[in-house]
C-alpha cells in the first residue's frame, strides 16, 4: 500500500490529475466526474488565490478502497460542508477533505499521475500527468454518464408518476364504491330505524270530539327512540287514555324500560284500575323484574263527549292547557315516579275542556334544551300561543321546532297535542 502525493497550482492541473488517478483505478465515469468537480470546488478558493494544493491518494488492495485526500493551505478557504460537495466527502478535518471510494488496482506498469512532473516549483505538478489519455474524451464520457443517469432518473420518475396516477385512479374508484356502499347502508339503516320507530308507536285512534297529534325527536340520530314513549287507546267506557313516559337514560336500554312501563300501565288501565293507583301499581309490578328502572309518568283520561279531563302524575312535567281565548296555565298534579321513593299519584287533577281548547303533553326534552326549566316553560307558552290556531297535526312539530332553535342540552323530545272539538 503506497501513498502518492502531487502538488497542483491551477484548477486545470488539479482536475487533470484527479481525472488521471480516477481513470487509473477504473472508477465509474459518473463517480469520476463527481470526484473531479468536488476536488475543484474544495480547492477553488486556494487555487484562485495563487496557493498550491496537495493531492494525496492511497490504494488499499486488501479492501479495494482508494483514499483521496485534498489539502489546502490554512486560512485561505472557509469550512467545507462534506454533504454539499458533488461527491460527498467521508471526512472534513481542518484544511483536509477525504474521500474513500471502492476502486480497482492500477494496471501493472502504469505511471502515477504527475510522475513526470518533477518537483519544479514553477511548473504545475499535474501539467504532464497522464499524457496517454485524452482528457476531453474522458470529460465527454463523464458527461454522458451524468446525462444517462439523469435520463434514468427521469424515466424512473415518469414510471413512478404513471404508477401513482394509476394507483390514485384505483383509490378514487374504491372511494366511489365505498361511498356508494355507505349510502346504501345509510339508506337501509334509516329504513330499519323508521320501521322500528313505527313499531314502537301505538296505532292511531279515532275518537269523535278529539284531535290528536304527536312529535318525537331522539337525542341522537343513531337511535330511533330513547326513553321517551307514549301510548293511547280507547277504554271500554269510551274515554281516551294517554300515557307519557320518560325513562332514565338514552338508547335501547331506556326504550326497554319505557316499553315495560307503557305495557304495564295499559294492562292496569284495561283491567279497570283507578287512575290514581296506576303509577304505584306499575312500580310494584316492575320492581321484582328490574330494580334499576326509573321513569316519570303522566296519565291523562279524556271523555270525548263531555271534555272531562283527569290527570295523574308521577314526577313528570305538568301538562299545558291553552284555552281557545288564549289563556294558558300548567296543570300541576302531585305524585312520584316509578323507581322513586314512595312512588304513586295522589287524587287526580280534574278539568273540563271546552271546544277549541288545546292540551299539550310533553317530556322535559322540550323545555330543558337550555338547562333552564323555568325559562323553558315560559317559552313553551309563547310557542303554544303562536300555533294555537294551526291545524292540530302541525302543532307538536311546530312547537318543538320553535323550542329547539338553540339546543345546549340535547335530549329525547316528545310533544303530544290534544284538541277538544266537541261532538
Amino acid at each position: 500500500m503506497t501513498t502518492r502525493t502531487l502538488t497542483c497550482a491551477t484548477t486545470a492541473g488539479l482536475t487533470r490529475a484527479v481525472r488521471a488517478l480516477a481513470r487509473e483505478h477504473a472508477l465509474d465515469p459518473a463517480v469520476r466526474g463527481r470526484l473531479v468537480l468536488s476536488a475543484a470546488e474544495a480547492a477553488g478558493a486556494a487555487l484562485r488565490a495563487g496557493r498550491e494544493t496537495a493531492l494525496e491518494w492511497t490504494y488499499d488492495p486488501d479492501e479495494g478502497v482508494l483514499t483521496v485526500v485534498l489539502r489546502t493551505p490554512p486560512g485561505v478557504t472557509g469550512p467545507v460542508a462534506a454533504a454539499d460537495l458533488p461527491m460527498a466527502a467521508d471526512a472534513v478535518t481542518g484544511e483536509e477533505v477525504v474521500w474513500r471510494l471502492p476502486a480497482s488496482p492500477p494496471p501493472p506498469g502504469s505511471a502515477a499521475p504527475g510522475a513526470d512532473a518533477g518537483e519544479n516549483a514553477g511548473q504545475d505538478a499535474g501539467q504532464d500527468a497522464g499524457q496517454d489519455f485524452d482528457e476531453a474524451a474522458l470529460a465527454a464520457e463523464e458527461l454522458r454518464a451524468v446525462v444517462a443517469a439523469a435520463d434514468a432518473l427521469t424515466a424512473e420518475h415518469r414510471r413512478l408518476k404513471d404508477e401513482l396516477a394509476e394507483t390514485n385512479s384505483g383509490v378514487l374508484a374504491l372511494y366511489v364504491q365505498l361511498d356508494e356502499r355507505d349510502e346504501q347502508l345509510r339508506t337501509a339503516y334509516g329504513q330499519t330505524l323508521r320501521e322500528l320507530e313505527d313499531a314502537l308507536r301505538p296505532p292511531p285512534i279515532k275518537a269523535d270530539g278529539l284531535e290528536l297529534a304527536v312529535h318525537y325527536e331522539p337525542a341522537g340520530t343513531d337511535a330511533p327512540t330513547g326513553g321517551d314513549l307514549y301510548d293511547w287507546f280507547v277504554l271500554p267506557d269510551g274515554t281516551v287514555h294517554i300515557t307519557i313516559v320518560d325513562a332514565l337514560g338514552h338508547g335501547v336500554t331506556s326504550t326497554r324500560s319505557a316499553l315495560n312501563v307503557t305495557h304495564a300501565v295499559r294492562t292496569l288501565a284495561l283491567e279497570g284500575h283507578r287512575l290514581q293507583s296506576i303509577v304505584g301499581r306499575t312500580d310494584e309490578i316492575l320492581r321484582p323484574f328490574d330494580r334499576s328502572v326509573m321513569a316519570t309518568v303522566l296519565l291523562a283520561r279524556i271523555d270525548p263527549a263531555t271534555g272531562e279531563l283527569w290527570l295523574a302524575n308521577g314526577s313528570h312535567p305538568p301538562a299545558l292547557l291553552l284555552r281557545r281565548d288564549g289563556t294558558a296555565r300548567y296543570l300541576e298534579a302531585r305524585g312520584r315516579g316509578i323507581g322513586f321513593p314512595l312512588p304513586g299519584s295522589e287524587t287526580p287533577l280534574t278539568e273540563r275542556l271546552a271546544p277549541g281548547d288545546l292540551l299539550l303533553l310533553y317530556t322535559d326534552g322540550l323545555t330543558e334544551s337550555r338547562r333552564d326549566p323555568i325559562e323553558g316553560e315560559k317559552r313553551l307558552i309563547e310557542a303554544a300561543h303562536k300555533h294555537l290556531q294551526s291545524p292540530t297535526e302541525e302543532v307538536p312539530g311546530a312547537i318543538a321546532e320553535d323550542m329547539h332553535t338553540v339546543i345546549l342540552h340535547p335530549d329525547d323530545t316528545l310533544a303530544l297535542a290534544v284538541r277538544f272539538t266537541g261532538q
